[in-house]
């Protein structure tokens, strides 16, 4: 055996003990009460999209909590301006920033959205605001707005806006929810 080939095991074992004992001295984050808010979306939800000329479509959305129920998962399969449409969504509270975030990715984008906000618990209501992946139709950077308003536990309001650069708030699309009874 040569040198070389000795020293790999040996150094191997000098990067995995170091990790092995680091790794029995994290806590793990628990879900806290904002994920508790986010567990409550679990299910089917039916939908209607209703565009900014208003046109309108049917999609299914289907939430779940994963990751030792730090994330929700959405599943979203419908159309959008009469094409097949499909995007899936990660959502959390991060525990640091001590805000809402979100990951989005669809059939219309091949880059990722991310945003990020709070949540109003009196008007039952969650602000993210995050880019535009592919821009405005002009294609400038965009930044955009998600509200979503939950009236009750089995209803949802989303609205998605395009913000101007003079701050101006323009509906693109809003999209009503109602939980699917088992």
């Amino acid at each position: 055996m040569s040198r070389c080939t000795a020293f790999w095991p040996a150094f191997a074992v000098a990067l995995v003990l170091p990790c092995f004992a680091w790794s029995q001295e994290i806590e793990f984050p628990k879900p806290g009460p904002e994920h508790a808010h986010l567990k409550s979306l679990e299910g089917t939800w039916d939908t209607e999209m209703i565009m900014a000329d208003g046109a309108k479509s049917k999609g299914v959305a289907t939430y779940k909590m994963e990751c030792s129920g730090l994330w929700l998962t959405s599943d979203y399969q419908g159309e959008f301006g009469g094409q097949k449409f499909a995007g899936r969504g990660l959502d959390s509270y991060d525990l640091k920033k001590k805000k809402y975030v979100g990951v989005w990715v669809d059939s219309m984008v091949t880059r990722p959205m991310f945003v990020e906000g709070d949540r109003d618990d009196k008007t039952n209501t969650t602000t993210l605001t995050g880019d535009s992946p592919e821009g405005g139709p002009d294609g400038k950077p965009l930044k955009v707005k998600l509200v979503t308003k939950m009236p009750d536990a089995d209803h949802m309001n989303f609205e998605f806006f395009m913000v101007g650069p003079d701050g101006k708030d323009t509906s693109a699309f809003k999209i009503n929810y109602t939980r699917r009874k088992k």
